[in-house]
């Protein structure tokens, strides 16, 4: 049985979680124009289960940049074995702060940045 995985073949939550952290990570610090890191998960909503084989797709949106943070919402989805269709099957807003090079909060300066609207920029993984 791969380890991230129940006795069913459906893949933990938990490693699910991880992957969309890694692409909110990616687009928020973009957006930071740095290191970031995660301070909040929230309205985290399991809808479908993601089973071994399942194709991942996972794309971000921006909901707010802060003086510090920038949030985030992300949506996973999958395309099932022999299938071309994509199930969304987890959604939620993440909140990484901007750090500076000593692991502090630090400013965002967000001129610049425009966003692109739900079907805009995507961060994949």
């Amino acid at each position: 049985m791969p380890a991230d995985t129940n006795q069913y073949g459906d893949i933990f939550g938990g490693w699910l979680l991880g992957q969309m952290d890694i692409a909110g990570g990616i687009f928020a610090a973009g957006i930071a124009k740095g290191r970031t890191a995660t301070v909040a998960v929230d309205a985290m909503t399991f809808r479908n289960p993601v089973s071994v084989g399942d194709v991942m797709c996972i794309y971000t949106d921006l909901i707010r940049i802060g003086n510090t943070s920038v949030t985030v919402h992300v949506e996973a989805w999958v395309i099932r074995r022999n299938q071309t269709d994509r199930l969304l099957v987890t959604d939620g807003n993440f909140t990484y702060v901007a750090l500076d090079s000593e692991r502090r909060p630090r400013a965002i300066d967000a001129n610049g940045y425009q966003a692109t609207g739900a079907a805009g920029q995507h961060a994949r993984r």
